[in-house]
């Protein structure tokens, strides 16, 4: 009983950390309908610069976060105008295109600095564990989850509490309509990027100090954090979450009890499943065809 509450909580944590990686991905559909392929590129690009403010400068990389998300936040920020903004309107197949052609800009920006041996951020805490009664959990991992969870929760009261979390769900449900209130809809785009990069660099800090990583990391990254809002529902914070917490429950409970060679294909099958009986995910809402988008 002590194994299984133990892999609950381990799946639990980082199902936080999931959800805070995928968070910024659903968010940017939701209100641009631009799905970022450069959302995993950024994320290790945050790993990155937090191993070289922990190595350099000897800054707790959980403490680095916070630095973490401001330098990612103004590169997500320059991203949109500089890319994102001029081809907004077009099919969404053009933003998919120039975002994955950004991540592939990214991972040679990142082998040439850091090059492309596997890189670990190991604080000291990295090989240490709390323990209670028979439950071990891993100081690394409590900490990364806890962290995620806060900077989720910072997260919702920014769209649910401030001017800007209604602008931002104004623009989302009726740009047209944002626009004629005073709501400059391209300034909340520039924003809802930056803090979906931003959420997206917080996720990165903390999975360096979880898993080893190189350049080439984005592609796994970015195929779980799609996995995760198409199961939750593709704009849909919530369903991120929701689809977050399975997919980490999934992984670690696969490792502990079937094989770990079967941790990665489980969570992608109750993906696959769950999408045939529900193609708009757990907590999506369908979207008619015949809809006029503006």
């Amino acid at each position: 009983m002590s194994e299984l509450v133990q892999n609950l909580v381990l799946g639990l944590l980082l199902g936080g950390v999931y959800a805070l990686a995928a968070a910024g991905l659903s968010l940017i559909f939701g209100v641009m309908r631009v799905i970022n392929i450069a959302h995993g590129a950024f994320l290790v690009l945050a790993a990155f610069i937090t191993y070289t403010l922990w190595d350099a400068l000897g800054i707790d990389p959980l403490l680095a976060t916070v630095l973490t998300m401001v330098i990612v936040f103004a590169l997500g920020w320059v991203t949109y105008h500089l890319l994102v903004r001029p081809i907004r309107t077009a099919p969404m197949s053009s933003t998919v295109l120039l975002t994955f052609g950004l991540a592939l800009v990214l991972e040679g920006a990142m082998g040439e600095i850091w090059g492309n041996s596997s890189t670990a951020i190991r604080p000291s805490y990295a090989d240490e564990s709390f323990t209670i009664g028979a439950i071990f959990v891993p100081k690394a991992q409590l900490y990364g989850g806890l962290l995620a969870i806060v900077v989720l929760v910072a997260l919702w009261l920014v769209l649910t509490k401030t001017w800007l979390g209604r602008a931002i769900r104004a623009a989302a449900a009726n740009p047209a309509s944002a626009e004629l209130v005073g709501i400059k809809v391209s300034a909340v785009a520039a924003a809802v990027f930056g803090l979906g990069i931003a959420a997206a660099g917080a996720g990165g800090s903390i999975t360096g100090v979880l898993y080893p990583f190189v350049p080439g990391s984005h592609y796994q990254w970015i195929a779980r954090m799609l996995a995760i809002v198409v199961l939750g529902g593709l704009g849909s914070l919530n369903g991120a979450v929701l689809g977050a917490v399975i997919f980490g429950l999934a992984e670690v409970l696969t490792s502990a009890y079937v094989s770990p060679e079967w941790a990665t294909a489980v969570p992608y099958a109750i993906v696959f499943a769950v999408l045939l009986f529900r193609p708009q995910g757990l907590l999506g809402a369908r979207l008619r065809e015949d809809a006029v988008t503006a």
